[in-house]
């Protein structure tokens, strides 16, 4: 593991928030990089920046071992509850439109595109949407259900000279090495008045403050904890023209939402599982929102 700066200043100065949790285990776990992973509380240290208060992951794995860990990375579960994915991104997207305008056959990348379910969402839209994925399998599943997803990253060569109208991030500037670069790549890939949209967890969120160490975002696979203040800073950073940011909840079925309690506690974790297998209401999904997911629409200057 090595020693970073702060992503948003490039300053070195930081204050512990919470110690590690790693049982002195420091290698890189391909299983804890899964979307789906439930190990909440099991992080590297978690420290807050001095000078300008954004909350990072430090010391964190190299960036080599990191995209290593996403490249060979599988995930089942997360095929498995494909239909509450569907409903989030509808939502998700019903509510971009309102500042980006619809598809009307308008390009759209989406980054970090996983099995590429909004990929389809936004294709059945009217967007000409395609994807890029680091994943091997993610990116073979997409493609095995006829989407345009890339196996890779911004830095593809398929992308290569390529803008599009949309670029969207959903769930993945927590994960990356350097999310100030990511959105530097992002905003090469948009024409002139192209959107970037942004979705990740809110560490400022009441939520968060409640829950404090056992907040369940804390967890290996996430290096960066923006609060909407600090998105907004990066983003602005980056060349961005922010136009709103505001929490955004999802959609998951109740035999999912199960599991993740079991992953905060065994004994209502089994409890839950045994009502909603026993009511049969396991495939339902429901609205989640605890006000701590946000998500932020930045435009590139004409």
């Amino acid at each position: 593991m090595i020693e970073v700066n702060c992503s948003l200043c490039g300053r070195s100065e930081f204050s512990v928030r919470y110690p590690a949790t790693l049982n002195g285990s420091q290698a890189v776990n391909v299983d804890a990089f899964r979307c789906t992973n439930p190990g909440y509380g099991h992080h590297p240290q978690i420290v807050q920046c001095r000078n300008c208060g954004f909350v990072y992951a430090n010391p964190r794995w190299a960036e080599d071992d990191l995209l290593a860990a996403y490249t060979a990375v599988e995930d089942q579960t997360y095929v498995n509850e494909r239909i509450g994915r569907e409903l989030t991104f509808r939502k998700h997207l019903q509510h971009m439109q309102k500042w980006t305008g619809p598809g009307n056959g308008r390009s759209l990348l989406d980054v970090g595109a996983y099995i590429g379910v909004f990929v389809e969402v936004a294709g059945k839209a009217g967007w000409q949407a395609m994807g890029v994925e680091p994943s091997d399998w993610a990116a073979a599943e997409a493609q095995r259900h006829g989407l345009n997803v890339i196996n890779g990253t911004q830095d593809a060569p398929q992308l290569n000279g390529r803008q599009f109208d949309v670029v969207t991030m959903w769930d993945v500037i927590e994960h990356v090495d350097d999310p100030a670069a990511e959105m530097a790549k992002a905003y090469r890939l948009l024409k002139p008045g192209g959107w970037l949209v942004v979705h990740t967890m809110d560490v400022d969120s009441l939520f968060s403050r409640l829950m404090g160490p056992r907040w369940p975002w804390y967890m290996d696979m996430h290096l960066h904890y923006f609060s909407q203040k600090t998105m907004q800073q990066m983003l602005t950073q980056a060349g961005f023209d922010v136009r709103w940011i505001g929490a955004r909840g999802r959609y998951l079925r109740l035999k999912y939402i199960a599991s993740r309690v079991s992953a905060l506690s065994p004994r209502l974790g089994g409890l839950a599982r045994s009502l909603v297998h026993g009511l049969r209401i396991e495939q339902v999904s429901l609205p989640v929102n605890f006000g701590d997911l946000f998500s932020a629409y930045a435009q590139r200057p004409l």
